[in-house]
């Protein structure tokens, strides 16, 4: 059972338990960098592959989606190539990163939109532009969402924008962060608006080892956790195992 659950919650309505303290992010931060290691951000600086990439990426792994990556680009040399081709020659070669007839049509409709309202692919004015005018633009871009433009933000640009994935979701909604009923896609401005600029990649990073590695969507190890005095969830765990 996974903790923080509805019914994990229920189970223990009765058990008294210690009260979580509030963590800082700067405190979550600090202790998973002492257990993961410390993220050093470096920026790529290719947000239009960054973009490609991370469509690919959507309901899939990182592998799988890096593989369908090198496979276009091995194929379609630039991005000019890739506009220019039927969709049926590009299915196959993203056929690694599953859902290849959704993303086929969305990579060819962002590259059909970026090159009509810029006449090239080079995105890095985004660099300059306010953050909040940057995400705005991405996420005009057909089937780019919050997750999506913030990735290319950070990790192509270094731009303070926070994903927003699965795991960084579960581990701050268990950790009291962001609200049990808010959607991930909301929880984007909620724990963006937390964190310092510098504190944004280091805060992504270690969210995702954790949700990988201890706090699990399913039997995560609660008693490993070096964040379990500031997570009510874990608390609840620990507290049904114990009874």
């Amino acid at each position: 059972m996974p903790c923080g659950t509805t019914s994990l919650r229920s189970r223990n309505a009765t058990v008294p338990r210690r009260r979580a303290k509030r963590l800082t992010p700067a405190e979550i931060v600090d202790r998973l960098s002492q257990l993961y290691g410390e993220p050093v951000w470096r920026p790529h600086g290719d947000p239009m592959s960054e973009l490609v990439l991370t469509i690919l990426s959507q309901n899939t792994s990182d592998a799988n989606s890096g593989r369908a990556f090198m496979c276009v680009r091995s194929r379609f040399h630039t991005w000019e190539d890739l506009l220019a081709a039927d969709q049926e020659e590009i299915v196959p070669e993203i056929q690694a990163g599953g859902l290849a007839r959704v993303k086929a049509p969305r990579i060819k409709a962002i590259l059909d939109q970026v090159w009509g309202r810029l006449g090239s692919f080079d995105l890095m004015f985004l660099k300059d532009k306010p953050l909040e005018e940057a995400k705005a633009w991405l996420r005009s871009l057909p089937g780019v969402g919050p997750k999506t433009a913030a990735c290319v933000l950070m990790f192509a640009l270094g731009r303070p924008a926070l994903p927003v994935d699965t795991h960084v979701h579960r581990v701050a909604q268990r950790l009291g962060l962001v609200p049990a009923k808010v959607g991930a896609a909301e929880a984007h401005d909620i724990l963006e608006a937390m964190l310092a600029p510098g504190e944004v990649y280091p805060f992504h990073i270690s969210l995702i080892k954790h949700g990988r590695r201890i706090c699990r969507a399913q039997r995560p190890s609660c008693e490993r956790c070096p964040l379990l005095d500031g997570c009510p969830a874990g608390q609840t765990f620990i507290g049904v195992q114990s009874h």
